[in-house]
């Protein structure tokens, strides 16, 4: 038997398969239309992700649930949920890429990051008027900058500001990683050619 030539079984690679090319664009054109949908809702508009906003919520409230027990200065106490709704999803980053290796994923994950970013960035924005409305009423972000706190309410708009900024270059890095290596490889000639 060689090992240089595998044996022939009459069988098609499945790589031959004329749907195969039209088949593998799907998980590509899948994440590629979430991150479009992540950006219209929190860039756009500027409103939280149906439902995943919900759950970015659910995560802020851990965040300080976890922290409570915690023998940590209140303002930690004030900052775990908004830290945890932005740390979440991008360990869920470093995960998908180090451990799985799926930068598809990945991408998805650093394109929710960036969404719970704007949400940050807007409750952040709000500490010095405090218009929104809140579970329990309790204001994380104006206790943070306000005088209990590190007494520096004048913050808040920059730190939005930088907040979101930061949010919209992760956003257009999560997009360019899915939409980049497919414009690529059509667009840069190949070996053989």
């Amino acid at each position: 038997m060689s090992l240089t030539h595998p044996p022939t079984s009459g069988a098609r690679p499945l790589t031959s398969s004329p749907t195969a090319g039209a088949t593998a664009w799907i998980p590509t054109l899948a994440v590629a239309g979430a991150l479009a949908a992540l950006g219209w809702f929190g860039f756009v508009r500027g409103v939280r992700v149906p439902l995943l906003g919900l759950f970015d919520l659910g995560i802020h409230e851990l965040g300080h649930l976890i922290s409570y027990p915690l023998p940590v200065p209140r303002v930690v106490e004030a900052a775990a949920g908004s830290g945890a709704q932005i740390l979440v999803p991008s360990g869920l980053v470093v995960y998908f890429l180090g451990v799985r290796g799926d930068h598809l994923a990945a991408a998805f994950c650093a394109g929710w990051a960036a969404t719970s970013m704007v949400d940050v960035s807007i409750y952040v924005a709000d500490a010095p008027y405090q218009r929104l409305s809140l579970i329990g009423g309790y204001h994380d972000w104006a206790y943070i900058l306000g005088p209990s706190g590190l007494n520096h309410l004048e913050w808040a708009a920059g730190l939005a500001r930088g907040l979101r900024t930061t949010a919209l270059l992760v956003w257009l890095v999560s997009l360019a990683v899915v939409v980049g290596p497919p414009l690529l490889g059509r667009l840069l000639p190949s070996p053989g050619r």
